[in-house]
């Protein structure tokens, strides 16, 4: 097929997934919108540009968990078009096979995979650091409301006694705490010190807390503007134990890696995050030869709306059956890699044994 076809092709693919990942984008924006803006519109410091920021930072990591589908869809719909309007008939009656139209629309979707996680991924962590930092400040002694999905509970021990601290979000990769509470206890269990703090934020051997209320039982509680708490705890250790894996840049995976082995961790989060990104292009191949096996009918004899349906249905098995070797992989039950890359094997396996069987016979 020359280069001419071909650029056509890629083009039309381009365009169509550039459609549904903007159309995704606005209704995203506006639902995710609509829904923080019912849990924080209560809060003091809420406005509504600050809202729209921070729903405009949600966005890329919700766009990051949307995109197989969008490479599902544009697949479906741009094979179809083509359809439609009998080009892919005349392609076929020039002697051109399935498997040199698809090339195309199979590179297409490797490079949006690569923009993905080249792009998309470190922006969707960036912006959701960003976002819990600005609704963190907001219910800031607010609300008992958590921030984050996971609530950070951490331990420590130091010449003062044992001392649980506990906070409504993590961020910085969890070197700032936001609405934190201390409570030091002495060695026969009881509380001797609580301090409920705005914000901690860990330095050098010590915790700096800020717009803390400290009470001591059989005393009056009393304000301080910042205080301090020793701690052994280092950034690396608190990074290693709270920071999620999905909140991390792609490029920046090699490093926590090699710190986690480092510390004795075996980071299987981490390595199942990473090698799914780096199958993330493979996938979108894998999804658009699902889309190819329920997209090449002729025109003529109808778009079976049945196999359409069942195209969408196998891309959404493929979707659930990733997240769950994901899973497997993030508890050490199977190996990262192959929690990250059998799925995407088998999808395009099956799409490629599928189009063998029906267009080569």
């Amino acid at each position: 097929m020359g280069w001419t076809l071909n650029r056509y092709f890629f083009r039309r693919y381009a365009a169509i997934t550039g459609w549904f990942f903007l159309g995704i984008f606005t209704i995203a924006y506006l639902i995710d919108f609509t829904e923080f803006s019912g849990r924080t519109s209560r809060l003091p410091k809420y406005t509504m540009e600050g809202a729209l920021l921070v729903s405009a930072l949600h966005i890329p990591t919700v766009m990051q968990q949307i995109i197989p589908f969008i490479a599902l869809f544009s697949g479906i719909a741009t094979l179809i078009s083509l359809n439609r309007k009998y080009e892919l008939v005349v392609t076929r009656a020039a002697g051109v096979s399935v498997w040199q139209f698809l090339l195309p629309a199979c590179v297409g979707a490797f490079l949006f995979g690569v923009i993905a996680v080249t792009a998309i991924n470190p922006l969707a962590a960036w912006g959701f650091e960003k976002a819990l930092e600005m609704e963190a400040d907001w219910r800031s002694q607010q609300s008992n409301a958590t921030v984050a999905s996971n609530v950070p509970w951490l331990r420590q021990r130091t010449e003062d006694g044992e001392t649980i601290i506990g906070a409504k979000a993590a961020l910085r990769g969890g070197i700032l705490l936001s609405d934190v509470v201390f409570l030091r206890f002495d060695d026969q269990g009881n509380i001797v010190l609580r301090q409920d703090a705005e914000t901690a934020v860990l330095e050098d051997g010590f915790w700096a807390l800020t717009n803390v209320r400290v009470t001591e039982p059989g005393k009056v509680p009393v304000t301080l503007a910042s205080s301090r708490v020793a701690t052994r705890l280092t950034s690396d250790v608190l990074q290693q134990t709270l920071q999620s894996p999905s909140t991390i840049p792609f490029f920046l995976f090699p490093g926590k890696i090699e710190l986690a082995n480092t510390y004795g961790y075996p980071a299987y989060p981490l390595r199942t995050e990473f090698q799914s990104l780096l199958a993330l292009p493979a996938l979108l191949v894998a999804m658009t030869l699902i889309a190819a096996t329920v997209s090449l009918k002729f025109v003529r004899f109808g778009q079976s709306g049945a196999m359409i349906v069942g195209g969408v249905l196998a891309g959404f098995l493929l979707y659930v059956v990733s997240i769950l070797v994901k899973a497997f992989g993030s508890a050490g039950i199977v190996l990262p890699v192959v929690a990250a890359w059998f799925p995407v094997i088998v999808a395009a396996f099956f799409g490629a044994t599928y189009l063998l069987f029906k267009e080569d016979g």
